[in-house]
């Protein structure tokens, strides 16, 4: 399913830019020199097919397509699509974000109590026990949706304030991330830098606001990048 999806987007896509590489997630299992493009001045398109496969087959409505376009190193436009939902999301770079063509823009408002997802499968043991022994001081921590698809759009609609990731695949991330910023939310690596998916670099946590990152570093982060939270 994920290879034949990936094969009819990747020919629409090259119909809209021939001169762009299409670095999909499929063909860059095949060929992991493929993603080396990224890192050039070459436009290319990042896709993810289908994110969220173990949720698709298991009959849930948390996949999506995902896609993100990026020119001299800078994700310019992105795209995510949840066929089920019927909800698309867009952005386009400087102006702004939108859910089924209407703007959209993160909460603002201080909470006292955070919910949010920290996806801890990559994680070492050490930071693993380190989040389970300090969650109870941020509020409500969940597992994760297995869809960053999914992850990233719950932040822009206030259904939770943060999402923490330690593996950081461009096309998993590129969409989500540049959504969420162009709606006024927060997309750093551990280390506080903004995320880029020409720039390879450790874990990335995305949140509502300025505040809600810093709240979040300092609990879940401390000590686990150079020069973060020492």
């Amino acid at each position: 399913m994920d290879r034949e999806s990936e094969g009819m987007i990747t020919e629409a896509l090259r119909r809209i830019r021939p001169d762009a590489i299409v670095v999909g997630e499929e063909a860059t299992h095949a060929d992991p020199s493929l993603a080396a493009v990224l890192s050039t001045p070459q436009p290319a398109w990042l896709l993810d097919p289908l994110d969220g496969t173990a949720n698709f087959v298991e009959g849930s409505e948390d996949f999506a397509v995902m896609v993100a376009f990026v020119e001299g190193g800078h994700t310019t436009h992105a795209w995510i699509w949840r066929p089920i939902a019927s909800e698309s999301w867009t952005a386009a770079l400087g102006e702004g974000a939108y859910r089924n063509g209407e703007r959209v823009t993160v909460a603002t408002s201080p909470r006292s109590h955070l919910r949010g997802a920290v996806l801890t499968r990559f994680l070492e043991p050490e930071h693993r026990a380190h989040i389970d022994a300090h969650v109870h001081e941020l509020g409500e921590v969940l597992p994760g949706l297995k869809c960053a698809g999914v992850e990233y759009p719950d932040i822009i609609t206030a259904s939770q304030d943060f999402a923490m990731f330690k593996r950081t695949l461009p096309w998993d991330h590129a969409p989500g991330a540049f959504i969420l910023r162009e709606a006024g939310g927060v997309a750093r690596r551990w280390d506080g830098t903004d995320y880029e998916p020409t720039i390879e670099g450790v874990g990335l946590l995305a949140t509502a606001t300025n505040a809600t990152w810093d709240n979040v570093a300092v609990i879940l982060l401390t000590n686990r990048s150079a020069g973060l939270h020492p």
